[in-house]
C-alpha cells in the first residue's frame, strides 16, 4: 500500500530523528538512509504530479494566471 504524502513526510521525520541520535549500527543507518531517499523521491514525484494537475486545471480555466510562488519554511 502506498503512503500518502503526509504519511511519507512523517516517516521521513522519524528516520531523520533516528539518524540524528546516532545510536544505530552502520547497517541500520544505511538501511534507514536508503528508505529515506526512496521516500524523498516519492514525495518529489507526488509534488510534481500535483503541480502538473494544478497547471492543467489552470490552463482549462484560461482566466486564471499561473505564477510561481516562494515556499516559506
Amino acid at each position: 500500500m502506498e503512503m500518502s504524502f503526509e504519511e511519507s513526510l512523517t516517516e521521513l521525520e522519524s528516520i531523520a530523528d533516528k539518524l540524528e541520535k546516532g545510536q544505530l549500527s552502520l547497517d541500520e543507518s544505511l538501511m534507514l538512509f536508503e528508505n529515506g531517499i526512496k521516500l524523498v523521491r516519492e514525495c518529489n514525484n507526488k509534488l510534481k504530479n500535483a503541480r502538473q494537475n494544478v497547471e492543467k486545471l489552470i490552463q482549462e480555466n484560461g482566466d486564471i494566471k499561473c505564477e510561481p510562488f516562494d515556499v516559506q519554511e
